[in-house]
């Protein structure tokens, strides 16, 4: 059977951007909470560079399991609709 669909690679490429700013954020409360023990708080600039880099495995593991689910769902499904 052939894959259908996107590829892992395209998925993440495109929703690199939403995996991105969700760890940018996740960055950023996270030095917030962490500032409650002493720690400084984040710029921007650092969060963002930070949820940049964290961004891209996080992307990578998420549109694997999509393609996953993809592959899953073409599975059960019968091509010739009977």
């Amino acid at each position: 059977m052939t894959r259908q669909g996107w590829s892992a690679q395209k998925i993440a490429l495109a929703l690199y951007p939403f995996g991105a700013g969700a760890a940018a954020i996740n960055v950023f409360f996270a030095s917030l909470i962490f500032s409650w023990l002493g720690g400084p708080v984040l710029s921007t600039a650092w969060s963002i560079g930070l949820g940049c880099v964290i961004g891209v495995p996080a992307t990578w593991y998420f549109a694997r399991h999509i393609r996953a689910l993809m592959d899953m769902a073409d599975a059960g499904s019968d091509p010739a609709g009977d």
